[in-house]
């Protein structure tokens, strides 16, 4: 059977991804918590395609936010939060909840989220 869009790759489906699970991650990731590849690039080769490009778009120390994540796959918040929880639960991940009100005050932090948000 041909592909109905060439050019584009299947999915894998979600549920096949975090063992058919559904519900949210116990650990409370919201869209801004950012989230830093904990796995080295040679146990990424037997990962499923979508996890590598997680781990791949997530370098330490900086990484990337939950919404940021989940724009680049092209994946609502909700899946995302859950492939994301699977991640974090294997040890593949590590999440920092987002910055302090505090720490957003420094105007040079917000220009590079500005400038990251013009890269998208």
């Amino acid at each position: 059977m041909s592909d109905p869009q060439p050019g584009r790759r299947r999915r894998t489906r979600l549920y096949a991804l975090t063992d058919g699970r559904t519900a949210a991650s116990r650990h409370g990731l919201t869209m801004d918590t950012m989230i830093t590849a904990a796995a080295d690039a040679d146990a990424r080769g037997s990962l499923p395609t979508e996890w590598q490009e997680i781990l791949a778009m997530c370098p330490s120390p900086d990484g990337r936010a939950v919404a940021e994540i989940a724009a680049r796959m092209q994946m609502l918040l909700t899946p995302m939060t859950v492939l994301l929880g699977e991640l974090l639960d294997r040890g593949l991940i590590r999440h920092r909840p987002p910055l302090d009100a505090s720490e957003t005050s420094q105007v040079h932090l917000l220009m590079k989220i500005r400038d990251s948000l013009a890269r998208l």
